[in-house]
């Protein structure tokens, strides 16, 4: 197999495994990242408490804390996976790296996210509080991790762009080009 030839199967597969990734409203990834989350919390929560954990829901001190989607933030890790696997010229073994550092460090900051609101919960604050986290912060880490995970990873291709080049690339009649010559 050519080099063109990778390069096409690589894009093919990329963006395969972003449109499986997204199907069913972010199933997989809600399927996986609901229960790390709840259990992960719950492990946290124990070393200070007595938590008790009923499907996606957490009863700290008679207050039940619910862990839905928006919590989970499902659709920021799509976001990073998307970034990263809409990447042209990265590695196979780099982009495993990318993928593992972003999700990592975007879980760990959505955990401290969560912990840092569960003592705001029953005060006045919590709206505001949830607001600015819901719609700034996590704006901010999803950013920060991307380009912590550019910066680390020394990415230098645009997500998108380079493909939609590469694709055009490919389209342009060889024989035109012969001829301007």
């Amino acid at each position: 197999m050519n080099k063109q030839s990778k390069k096409i199967l690589g894009l093919f597969s990329r963006y395969l495994t972003i449109l499986l990734l997204g199907l069913g409203n972010l199933y997989i990834i809600y399927k996986i990242l609901t229960p790390l989350t709840v259990n992960t919390l719950n492990l946290i929560l124990s070393t200070f408490a007595n938590p008790i954990v009923t499907n996606n829901a957490i009863i700290l001190n008679n207050t039940m804390i619910k862990i839905v989607p928006a919590c989970v933030a499902g659709s920021a890790f799509y976001l990073l996976l998307l970034l990263i696997l809409s990447t042209e010229n990265i590695k196979p073994k780099t982009r495993t790296k990318a993928i593992i550092t972003a999700l990592i460090a975007f879980f760990i900051l959505n955990i401290l996210r969560i912990l840092i609101l569960i003592p705001m919960i029953s005060t006045q604050y919590f709206e505001t509080a949830h607001w600015i986290f819901w719609h700034l912060i996590s704006t901010i880490f999803v950013v920060g991790t991307w380009f912590a995970v550019v910066k680390i990873y020394k990415i230098k291709s645009i997500p998108i762009c380079s493909d939609i080049k590469f694709i055009i690339h490919l389209t342009k009649n060889p024989k035109r080009k012969k001829k301007n010559k």
